[in-house]
C-alpha cells in the first residue's frame, strides 16, 4: 500500500505550459466544487492537517497543486469550481486550465471527484464528468460530509447517485460515502487510489 502520509508539497502551477513533464510518473487528481471539502479530503487521506489549504472562503485553491509521494507519484489538487463569487475572468481561466489538464494529461491515472452529499450532481459536477469521461480514465466520486446526514439518508443519496451514473455516459464511475470528520470511507478511498497506481 502507498504511504499517503509521505505526501509533501512539490509545486504549484497556474498555466498548462508550466505542468511538470510527463515522464512516466503517474498522478491522481482531485476535483470538486469550491465548497465540497476537497482540501479536507486530501488532508484526511494523507494524515496531514494542512497539506492542502483549508479555507472558510471557497475558491481559494486557484492553482494546480502537486503533492509528491515517496513512491515518486503525485496527488494533484485542482482548482475548485462552481463558486459564483470569483470574477468571471478567473472562471474562464480555471475552466481552460482544468479542461486542458483533464483532457490531455498523459500521466493522469484517474480523477477523484468530490461532491457534498447534501448537494450532489450540480450542473458543474455533471460538466466535469462530461469533460473527463470521454478520456476513458477511472473516476471515483466521494460523497463528502456523510456525517451531516443520517446513515439511512446517506445511503439513499448514495444509491441515487449510483443510479444516475449507471444511466449516464459515466458508467465506468464508482462512488462511495466519505467523511473527513468521522473517517467514514477513508480506507476505501485509499484502496481505490492505491489500486489505480499499482495497476499498470
Amino acid at each position: 500500500m502507498l504511504h499517503f502520509q509521505s505526501a509533501t508539497f512539490y509545486t504549484s502551477i497556474n498555466d498548462a505550459q508550466d505542468l511538470p513533464p510527463c515522464s512516466g510518473i503517474e498522478e491522481v487528481a482531485f476535483a470538486g466544487r469550491s465548497n465540497a471539502g476537497k482540501s479536507s479530503v486530501i488532508n484526511t487521506l494523507t494524515h496531514r492537517n494542512r497539506l492542502a489549504f483549508v479555507s472558510k472562503t471557497p475558491g481559494r485553491t486557484q492553482q494546480i497543486n502537486f503533492f509528491k509521494l515517496d513512491t515518486g507519484q503525485f496527488l494533484v489538487d485542482l482548482p475548485g469550481y462552481g463558486y459564483a463569487k470569483v470574477p468571471y475572468s478567473i472562471h474562464q481561466h480555471w475552466e481552460k486550465l482544468l479542461s486542458s489538464y483533464l483532457q490531455t494529461r498523459k500521466s493522469l491515472k484517474g480523477l477523484i471527484l468530490i461532491m457534498d452529499i447534501r448537494h450532489p450532481l450540480k450542473s458543474s459536477d455533471i460538466q466535469m464528468l462530461e469533460w473527463f469521461a470521454p478520456s476513458g480514465r477511472a473516476i471515483h466520486i466521494l460523497l463528502t460530509k456523510a456525517d451531516k446526514l443520517s446513515k439511512q439518508q446517506a445511503n439513499i443519496t448514495l444509491k441515487e447517485v449510483s443510479l444516475y451514473l449507471k444511466r449516464s455516459a459515466c458508467s465506468q464511475c464508482s462512488v462511495q460515502l466519505f467523511s473527513s470528520l468521522s473517517a467514514i470511507g477513508v480506507e476505501e478511498a485509499r484502496f481505490v487510489i492505491n489500486k489505480w497506481f499499482t495497476n499498470n
